[in-house]
């Protein structure tokens, strides 16, 4: 056991029982299962991104889940949001190795894909921007998904993808309003995917290619998933 390991354990714990301590945070399966729902996890898809204290969603993450991710955590950050005194170095406590990336698709995306190693769980939130109160992004432009969870799934090929949908955090802090609301009940639903499968079903999709597949998948599923 590494010291970096157990460290990343207790930031991932703390943020967990804050969590539990203040706030109701439910988590639904969406399918029925007889082994743990978490087991082979190497990519976990946020949808419905609203807020940067989505790390309590980690309320709903048994301590096995924690433990087995701890110290192999890897994650995508807006560079503008890790350049921030005191929302980068939160991130980089959760996440130690989360690599800065501009908006653009440039070295700094190649860089954050070059850093994924086998033994790598991945976490991204595939909108790539929050959305705020009036559903929008902070420029006024659409929410959809992007394509660069496509990237992560072919550099992936094998193991499990788990997709939390999120009801939202905005009950909880709008984007650039204040602090949190305490006492507030967090709403998931989360579901398990074979990654090779799920490549697989992409790649078979009539009249698109792989990328937009998934990105139409993942719209889909956000639409058909996240709690009301």
């Amino acid at each position: 056991m590494s010291l970096q390991r157990l460290a990343n354990f207790i930031a991932l714990a703390s943020i967990k029982l804050f969590a539990i301590t203040f706030y109701k945070v439910e988590n639904t399966w969406l399918h029925n299962h007889e082994e743990d729902p978490w087991k082979g996890m190497r990519l976990l898809v946020l949808l419905n991104h609203t807020s940067l204290f989505e790390p309590l969603l980690l309320g709903a993450a048994p301590w096995r889940m924690l433990w087995r991710i701890a110290g192999r955590i890897i994650a995508p950050g807006a560079d503008v949001t890790m350049d921030r005194p005191i929302a980068g170095k939160f991130l980089k406590y959760i996440a130690p190795k989360m690599v800065p990336i501009s908006r653009e698709r440039d070295e700094t995306w190649d860089n954050f894909l070059n850093a994924i190693e086998p033994e790598s769980v991945v976490i991204i939130a595939p909108e790539g921007r929050m959305k705020r109160a009036d559903g929008l992004d902070k420029h006024g432009n659409p929410m959809s998904v992007r394509g660069g969870v496509a990237d992560i799934l072919e550099m992936l090929q094998t193991g499990k993808m788990v997709i939390v949908y999120s009801g939202g955090l905005h009950h909880v802090q709008v984007p650039g309003q204040g602090l949190p609301k305490l006492f507030k009940h967090i709403r998931l639903q989360s579901e398990k995917v074979d990654i090779a499968d799920y490549i697989e079903q992409m790649r078979q999709m009539p009249d698109v290619s792989f990328r937009k597949a998934v990105v139409q998948d993942m719209e889909d599923r956000m639409e058909l998933n996240v709690p009301k």
